[in-house]
């Protein structure tokens, strides 16, 4: 069933993204649907009774159903129309990964209470940050096309971006959603040493995923303390956001590529 849901779901993306911007309501109607047969897929591959799955396929595909839910809701409030061409191609093609690998499951009886929470809050840091990369990426088209002429770029690219708002508003909202994923990605790391004090017995178990996620927490406290005390913007902004968001993905959804997909080794 999980698989039936997870093709229709990226048909309907397919179907949101056909529809042409002078079609808003359809357009919002179709992405809507195509959004909720996207969270009812992932459920189903998320729980199976006691059982939590883990895997890069789950996690890619919760972010971007993450990231369509921000982008669906703030639509509502501000003319984002173009947004559906950089974020609804990326969920098409991650909404139907969990059915191609289905990753691990782990059992949840045994496990400490607080393991479910921090699964959970991980998640939403990575979503929340994966978002801000997403914007961030957009920022950067946005601030190309500003400094060029409109002959020199493609007629439906310069259609797109000009739905956008303008670059100062985007920059406003880039920073919302960076302070919200780094409160996230900090109660992450606080309850990951929790987790592995009463599992494991010790604060921290420092392998590369450790590693990578307190790197990429270290670089988006600098950043935010950078746009506080120095008023940073613009280029610096969006290489920090980026360069976290990488290392991020590299701690959480590259190592489970390379484990699943690579050497096919279990996660549990």
């Amino acid at each position: 069933m999980q698989i039936y849901l997870s093709f229709l779901a990226a048909l309907m993306y397919l179907a949101a993204l056909a529809i042409p911007l002078t079609r808003r309501r359809l357009a919002a109607s179709a992405g809507m649907l195509a959004w909720l047969l996207h969270g009812v897929s992932l459920w189903q591959a998320l729980l199976a009774g006691d059982a939590l799955r883990v895997g890069f396929a789950v996690m890619l595909s919760a972010a971007l159903w993450v990231t369509v839910s921000v982008y669906l809701v703030e639509n509502r409030n501000v003319a984002l129309d173009g947004l559906k061409f950089f974020i609804f191609p990326p969920a098409v093609a991650v909404v139907v990964l969990p059915a191609i690998f289905p990753g691990n499951m782990i059992a949840l009886t045994g496990k400490t209470t607080m393991f479910p929470w921090h699964v959970a809050v991980a998640l939403l840091a990575y979503s929340t940050l994966t978002i801000a990369a997403f914007h961030a990426v957009i920022m950067s088209l946005q601030d190309k096309h500003l400094h060029k002429l409109q002959s020199q770029t493609r007629p439906w690219l310069n259609a797109v971006i000009d739905k956008l708002p303008a670059l100062m508003t985007m920059e406003k909202v880039l920073f919302h959603m960076i302070t919200l994923g780094f409160i996230l990605l900090t109660l992450t790391v606080l309850s990951g040493v929790v987790f592995s004090e009463q599992v494991l017995g010790v604060a921290f178990k420092w392998d590369h995923k450790t590693i990578l996620s307190l790197l990429s927490w270290l670089l988006f406290a600098i950043l935010l303390a950078g746009r506080h005390w120095r008023g940073w913007r613009g280029r610096t902004v969006l290489n920090f956001t980026l360069t976290g968001f990488l290392t991020l993905l590299l701690a959480y959804v590259g190592s489970r590529f390379v484990l699943e997909v690579l050497l096919h080794r279990s996660l549990t």
